[in-house]
């Protein structure tokens, strides 16, 4: 590759890495804003894997990518019924998860559910931090009951995430 063809690439481009998104969703929400961050990164990391969280385990941190897990809260700041097995394999099935490199996305509605707002991600940002694993940068909450776009949120927060990451 010539000298100029490299020039046009855009900083923190990572041609070689995977992003897999983890998927916790009741609705389907938090699954579009994965979607909309997988179409529109594609410019920074083009091998973006959408992953719901159904019927995965703590295996799944063994792959060797980035992760960004996207959920949001249901209940009384509980986890999504799809992300329940998952998030009991980090509980009961610990292991050390160091070399793992992760950031976050928790979805809630502090209108109507204040006191437990984005509380389903947050407890999976604990169970992963317990186990070593890094987080990279902040969590980011979008508050639905809010006027800022869930999507439109959630790929600027990833775009400024993954400079982060890629640096």
């Amino acid at each position: 590759m010539s000298t100029g063809a490299w020039e046009a690439l855009p900083r923190g481009y990572a041609p070689h890495m995977q992003l897999k998104i983890l998927v916790g969703t009741v609705t389907g929400n938090a699954m579009s804003v994965a979607q909309a961050i997988q179409l529109d990164c594609t410019d920074l990391v083009p091998n973006i894997a959408v992953d719901p969280m159904d019927g995965l385990d703590i295996g799944v941190f063994e792959q060797g990518a980035l992760f960004l897990v996207c959920t949001s809260t249901t209940g009384a700041g509980d986890v999504p019924d799809n992300a329940q097995a998952l998030y009991a394999s980090l509980l009961n099935e610990p292991r050390y998860l160091g070399a793992v490199r992760y950031g976050l996305i928790a979805l809630g509605d502090a209108g109507a559910h204040a006191a437990t707002f984005a509380e389903g991600g947050l407890k999976f940002d604990a169970a992963l931090q317990d186990l070593g694993a890094r987080r990279i940068g902040e969590v980011f909450t979008h508050d639905a009951s809010g006027e800022e776009d869930a999507e439109a949120a959630g790929i600027a927060w990833c775009r400024s995430w993954l400079a982060l990451a890629l640096a």
